[in-house]
């Protein structure tokens, strides 16, 4: 061999075992599908929205009645049976309201007639049949605004696994159809990945509360977990 020739004799000794690596690493045949899994429980807790609105001339008259009406809703929650790490203070605002008069020149003239002060107590509470139970007292007391209702799970580990086995059953299921559809075979499972979990707690809500209303009928209803999976299998 001469001289000029043996560098390109190299050059393709050292290439085609690098080709024949790069077809050694390909890829296997694959498929990927998604499945859906969906579980529902009823709901062993409900989270309440209560408020307590009041006006007064001046913002510190209003914040003392408030503060004194609240403190009355608070006391009741208790001695309901609401334990202290269930009541929380979601926040409180102070707004000056005013009375506007259209004048002559076509501008308006505010007028400061009184404080508002809103007061929101969030209040978990653990047995739901306790419910009504807890809005008819929180009314009674001078709660007047707000009244969000979610019915939730303390620990809904066990329907969102389901949710997921049903899930991993769907994508199997949908694979084998294509399998078959396409005249392969399914091979191994390559991967597997769990989107978020997607709770669908029961809402209920109302703008106000009736205080002459002497009872509050509430459904709980049940709540429904969704779980989304994509799965890679091998084809044969």
């Amino acid at each position: 061999m001469t001289r000029h020739l043996l560098p390109i004799a190299l050059a393709a000794a050292v290439a085609f075992p690098a080709l024949a690596s790069a077809a050694d690493t390909q890829p296997p045949p694959r498929i990927i599908v998604s499945g859906e899994g969906e579980a529902t429980v009823a709901p062993d807790m409900a989270i309440l929205s209560l408020s307590v609105m009041r006006e007064a001339k001046s913002a510190r008259e209003a914040l003392d009645a408030n503060n004194d009406a609240m403190a009355a809703v608070i006391a009741a929650m208790k001695s309901a049976g609401i334990a202290d790490r269930d009541l929380q203070t979601a926040g409180i605002q102070i707004n000056p309201r005013y009375n506007y008069t259209n004048k002559a020149d076509g501008s308006q003239e505010a007028q400061l007639v009184a404080y508002q002060v809103t007061n929101t107590l969030s209040v978990r509470v653990r047995n739901v049949d306790k419910t009504g139970e807890i809005l008819d007292k929180a009314v009674s007391l001078g709660v007047n605004q707000g009244g969000g209702i979610t019915f939730t799970n303390d620990d809904p580990k066990a329907t969102i696994t389901e949710a997921r086995k049903r899930a991993v059953a769907d994508a199997m299921a949908k694979a084998k159809t294509f399998a078959e559809a396409a005249g392969v075979s399914l091979g191994k499972v390559l991967e597997i990945t769990d989107q978020n979990v997607a709770p669908v707690p029961m809402p209920m809500a109302a703008k106000s509360f009736d205080a002459a209303r002497s009872a509050v009928p509430v459904q709980a209803g049940e709540n429904s977990y969704n779980v989304q999976v994509t799965v890679t299998f091998e084809l044969k």
